[in-house]
């Protein structure tokens, strides 16, 4: 173990668990130090390379930890820098979307292959996965993720390749889904799982170690609270014909993800009462808060509402990253966009969170209520939903507890159903 790597006892039985193994991954709980323990098996690796990739909003924070725990390894955040001024004992740290535009890390040699969040790759037709499944040839590989499927074992086929399970997709389906005709798509959809025991069986034997919180760690308990918001005659309207007028502009869906999109900004940031419930909230405590929300727009509304009530702000978006006034200021309020910070950030300084809008993918949902509720969390955690009447986001709400996305397709059926 590294001299200045202290691990928790389920930290080291993970590593136990997988000791002689070069692929393995770990399928551990958001909180439970996912992070620690694939950093630990790099270094015992021991591979003269090693390439961490992970999302965008994660390089400082795998940059730090590095630089902290392992004073070893020269650690190099990769752009474009030549492979053969890279000397040994290094770390490269690369986000999914830059790395499959490197084409020079295809030349890469002796090196461990690390995946933060390894669920990035479940679209194994995506171009980020096909970069790693089909052009990098690690000796070495470390899969971490403490949602790996959201509830769809099918998308952890990707994966289990990489850990050396060579099996297609087709058989995968055939061994362990159930599936039914789907007669107006035209094609089979899964409804169901089998064979799910044998099938862990197997991810074990290939390396992977599943680990839930409550097997480790007795948390405080979540409270989901649901805050019915009065609805628009806007909303109504545009729910019924599809198109309205909002401060002097039309708006159109004509084609069934722009109609989503407008119903959840209608529910959102365009209905007032959403904006008045959310002040009066923040006004209730003087505790630290963390919000959630989706769209630019809703970012600059409730920042100038958190600038008049007087409170400081945190901001965790694509173009900014600052936790300053979180770490400092007993009062303040964070801001995040979804795909920005629902993963990997430690925010356990607070225990309430309110969900201006939702996201529509169940796997950052999931990330997004443990950002509080994790290691170090001693009070009973807090979600607070804003709902508006009678809208798309209840129906959201809905799927998202079923660890499902709430997909166009699914929309688009269900205004059908209508």
């Amino acid at each position: 173990m590294s001299n200045l790597v202290k691990l928790f006892k389920h930290q080291e039985e993970a590593l136990n668990e997988t000791y002689e193994k070069n692929r393995v991954a770990y399928y551990l709980d958001m909180g439970l130090g996912k992070t620690f323990v694939g950093s630990e098996k790099l270094w015992e690796l021991n591979t003269p390379y090693n390439l961490v990739v992970c999302q965008k909003s994660q390089i400082s924070d795998w940059k730090e930890h590095f630089e902290t725990y392992y004073q070893e390894y020269k650690v190099i955040v990769y752009e474009k820098q030549s492979l053969e001024i890279i000397p040994p004992e290094s770390v490269l740290i690369i986000n999914y979307d830059k790395a499959w535009r490197r084409d020079e890390l295809t030349r890469l040699e002796d090196f461990t292959l690390l995946l933060d969040e390894s669920s990035m790759i479940k679209n194994e037709r995506s171009n980020r996965s096909k970069f790693v499944l089909e052009k990098l040839h690690p000796n070495n590989v470390i899969l971490l993720s403490g949602t790996p499927v959201s509830g769809k074992y099918e998308e952890i086929v990707s994966q289990v390749n990489l850990l050396g399970w060579k099996i297609s997709k087709d058989l995968f389906l055939k061994q362990y889904t159930e599936r039914e005709w789907d007669e107006i798509d035209g094609g089979y959809k899964i409804v169901g799982y089998k064979n799910v025991d044998r099938l862990k069986r197997k991810l074990t034997k290939y390396g992977a170690v599943f680990m839930k919180t409550e097997e480790v760690f007795d948390l405080p308990p979540q409270n989901h609270i649901n805050v019915n918001v009065k609805n628009t005659k806007l909303y109504k309207e545009f729910s019924k014909h599809h198109i309205a007028e909002y401060e002097g502009e039309t708006i159109v869906g004509d084609t069934p993800a722009s109609a989503k999109m407008y119903l959840r900004q209608f529910a959102g940031f365009m209905n007032k009462n959403k904006v008045q419930r959310l002040k009066e909230l923040i006004q209730s405590t003087n505790d630290r808060l963390i919000v959630f929300y989706n769209f630019k727009k809703e970012y600059e509304i409730i920042s100038q509402l958190c600038e008049e009530l007087e409170r400081p702000v945190s901001t965790v978006n694509g173009q900014m990253r600052d936790l300053s006034a979180y770490e400092e200021k007993n009062n303040s309020i964070t801001l995040i966009q979804y795909k920005a910070g629902a993963r990997g950030l430690n925010l356990q300084k607070s225990n309430k969170i309110i969900y201006f809008t939702l996201t529509d993918e169940s796997e950052l949902f999931e990330q997004s209520k443990k950002r509080t509720h994790r290691i170090g969390q001693d009070q009973p955690c807090f979600y607070y939903y804003l709902l508006s009447e009678g809208s798309i986001e209840w129906r959201m709400l809905q799927v998202l507890k079923e660890y499902k996305d709430y997909t166009d397709e699914l929309f688009e059926k269900e205004e059908v159903k209508k």
